[in-house]
């Protein structure tokens, strides 16, 4: 059940609510003001006043406290260094809601939320001191309409001043914001001009270097080449004196078998000569022991 609460929940969750204060409480102490809706001005005016007072007293356990709600340490420091002097002598009140009309879109209201002690045009503008008037003595009925009239005009002449500030405010801030964006620019533009120089210069070193490289590994690899090129002639002079020894064992080994196979077959002509010639001595004389042989073979003619 929701009973008693009545704040603004700003249409989200209460993790998300507590990071968008923070970052908007971080942001305003940053530039010291902002534009938002009114209803977030509202709401951060309950969040960040509690901790400019807090910041008064520079202590560890304060700094401790602001830094649990902020969660950003340069925020933090810029809060106890810059906003905390100059707000010491002030009891409460520390921003300034001022509407700036509606947007478009959604037509909420909108507003720029300001630290009061950093508006330097609202701090130069001096309150008008009383002045004595001498009163003529009048009728009753002028007496009476009198006083009605002097808080008219003084109501008028306040919506006036509100309205000269305001414009005076809008017009300082327009130039403030130029200004800061002609000095971008510039920082930017000669950001981008180191940037460039840098890039330039380290393009050529690189350059420089890769052509030294290149050529060392051309340098490298042409004497390698070359030393295999010895190294694979001498292996293959080499190569060819083993082969060509080789061939000629080879062929003192074969000169040597054809000349020991030409002996034999000049001891088996020898032997098979002998063998013929004895087979021819022995066939007369079988011939002529067998006449049975004769016959057969006169008789088969």
């Amino acid at each position: 059940m929701r009973h008693g609460k009545k704040f603004n929940h700003l249409g989200r969750t209460k993790p998300h609510r507590e990071a968008m204060l923070s970052n908007m409480a971080c942001s305003l102490i940053e530039h010291k003001r902002i534009n938002t809706t009114v209803a977030k001005a509202k709401a951060l005016r309950t969040f960040i006043e509690p901790l400019i007072t807090k910041s008064k007293s520079d202590s560890t356990h304060s700094r401790r406290m602001v830094f649990r709600q902020l969660n950003d340490k340069t925020a933090v420091a810029d809060l106890f260094r810059e906003v905390a002097p100059k707000v010491a002598n002030r009891p409460g009140g520390y921003t300034r809601i001022i509407r700036t009309g509606y947007r478009l879109g959604d037509n909420a209201e909108m507003c720029m939320v300001e630290l009061v002690d950093f508006n330097e045009v609202m701090l130069t503008d001096t309150k008008p001191g009383k002045s004595r008037r001498r009163r003529k003595k009048s009728t009753g009925a002028d007496s009476t309409t009198s006083p009605a009239a002097e808080v008219k005009t003084e109501e008028k002449v306040k919506d006036v001043v509100s309205e000269v500030v305001e414009k005076d405010k809008a017009e300082v801030e327009e130039v403030k914001d130029k200004a800061k964006v002609e000095e971008v620019k510039e920082k930017t533009e000669a950001k981008v001009e180191e940037v460039k120089e840098k890039t330039e210069a380290k393009v050529e070193e690189l350059k420089e270097k890769t052509e030294a490289k290149v050529e060392e590994v051309k340098e490298k690899t042409e004497a390698k080449v070359e030393e295999v090129k010895e190294k694979t002639e001498a292996k293959v002079e080499e190569v060819k004196e083993k082969a060509e020894a080789k061939v000629e064992e080879v062929k003192e080994k074969a000169e040597a078998k054809v000349e020991e196979v030409k002996e034999k077959a000049k001891k088996t002509d020898k032997k098979v000569k002998k063998e013929v010639e004895s087979k021819a001595e022995e066939k007369p004389k079988a011939e002529k022991n067998d006449p049975k042989k004769d016959t057969d073979s006169d008789k088969k003619e």
